[in-house]
């Protein structure tokens, strides 16, 4: 096991990919409460019942496909990468698709099993794989820093420090309100222990939240630890079911393919790319095994659709688990397992609460943004790219949008700068797709 996963190239070890691998799952543990919610639309009261998916089988659907994606990247990419169903993307399925354009569920998760299949195809003549290493250095390097940005003001929010201003867009929170405080209690701990050099300080960090959060009454003790997995019957290979409908093939319905091809595809991409440059991967700017990884993430994306979930994609939070010692696919094994357990132990996963998620997205947000450094500030051709990348995306709440900024504006300054041969052919590509994305799709 440590052969096959390098644990000596990498100076890792069991202890590090186990810690590693259990937080990465207390980061992304709320998509199995948040991701049931999204889909059945929850929010929405006057939404007929009828037309809802059945929040039990999605919650099954939402572990279940989190866990095997996990394992195909832990075995295949060997990558310290967690997948499970996107965040946005599920909001993408359940408010724009199915309430906002009244479209079937079944058939939406149609369009996800075939984005996910239209992926893998493109994984196996190594497209993917090309037009991720194409990416000039200092645009990854802003892309690992956007994140951070992104991920760090998710986590303000969730943290209720950051809010909501009529006038201003963003303002300070109460940082009187409970929930608030022990968020920050927990940034608190977490940087006083990553500022002593403590191994897993941030999975330490949720703990300690969680047990003073518990203390005081500002999460609740769960009241039994086991409880029934419900039954998947409802959603499982309903996706099947819109292809012998007729209204499914539309071309409403194919700019929602290629909506979910488009986002999921650079969301998948920034993710990969910020979480290696974070553990130290990318060599020479390409990503080794990057078309493994790729394939674990159309894979999942299939299996999920089957199951009864929107798109799966690899997590940002994965960057919560690198920054506890995780450098190895073994780590995603660890947070697959624990997506399986979870089935069985649903009713304690109520105390990984915003409060507690919170520190580790703020802490790991400035890990990341540590790749500015790695920029050529002084070279405006690449400093206006590298800055509208990273700062697009918190500002616009999308790494995808963040990406298509930069990307647009990159070979504009390189040619402008008289380098217009310096830039790969398949930037060009991109910058022609990103501005019919603004047009068409957006």
């Amino acid at each position: 096991m440590q052969k096959y996963f390098m644990f000596k190239e990498l100076g890792t070890n069991y202890r590090r990919e186990i810690i590693g691998g259990m937080t990465t799952f207390l980061a992304m543990a709320y998509i199995l409460v948040v991701n049931p919610l999204t889909l059945t639309l929850a929010s929405v009261e006057d939404f007929p019942d009828a037309l809802r998916m059945d929040y039990g089988a999605v919650f099954v659907a939402t572990a279940l496909a989190a866990a095997i994606g996990s394992i195909i990247m832990g075995l295949l990419g060997k990558y310290p990468l967690a997948l499970a169903p996107g965040m946005g993307l599920n909001a993408f399925f359940a408010y724009t698709v199915v309430l906002g354009s009244g479209v079937p569920w079944q058939h939406a998760l149609g369009a996800v099993f075939i984005s996910g299949v239209f992926f893998f195809l493109l994984t196996l003549t190594g497209l993917r794989e090309k037009l991720i290493n194409a990416i000039p250095i200092e645009l990854k390097h802003a892309v690992g820093a956007g994140i951070g940005l992104y991920i760090t003001f998710i986590g303000l929010q969730s943290a209720g420090i950051v809010v909501n201003n009529d006038a201003t867009l963003v303002g300070l929170g109460d940082l009187t309100a409970g929930p608030t405080l022990l968020a920050i209690f927990g940034i608190i701990v977490t940087v006083i222990l990553m500022t002593r050099g403590f191994n897993g300080a941030v999975f330490v960090g949720m703990i300690i939240t969680v047990i003073v959060g518990m203390l005081f009454n500002l999460i609740d003790t769960p009241d039994k630890i086991v409880d029934t997995v419900p039954s998947i019957a409802p959603t499982f290979g309903a996706a099947f079911s819109s292809f012998t409908d007729s209204s499914f093939y539309s071309m409403a319905m194919l700019g929602i393919i290629l909506t979910l091809l488009f986002v999921d595809f650079f969301d998948n991409a920034g993710t990969l790319v910020a979480v290696a440059n974070q553990a130290g991967m990318i060599k020479d700017n390409k990503l080794p095994r990057a078309g493994r990884a790729l394939i674990a993430d159309s894979v999942a994306t299939t299996v999920g659709a089957v199951l009864g979930t929107s798109t799966t994609t690899s997590y940002i939070e994965s960057s919560a688990g690198v920054a506890a010692g995780a450098r190895t696919g073994f780590a995603s094994l660890v947070t697959a397992a624990l997506f399986i357990l979870s089935l069985f132990f649903f009713p304690l996963l109520s105390v990984v609460t915003a409060a507690v998620t919170a520190p580790a997205l703020i802490i790991v947000g400035a890990l990341m943004v540590g790749s500015l450094g790695k920029i050529e500030w002084t070279k405006f051709e690449v400093a206006v790219p590298a800055f509208l990348t990273m700062i697009a995306m918190p500002l616009t709440y999308s790494i995808a949008t963040g990406i298509a900024v930069g990307f647009i504006f990159y070979p504009i300054t390189m040619i402008v700068k008289g380098k217009m041969k310096d830039v790969h052919p398949i930037m060009y590509f991109f910058f022609v797709i990103f501005i019919l994305y603004f047009i068409f799709l957006q």
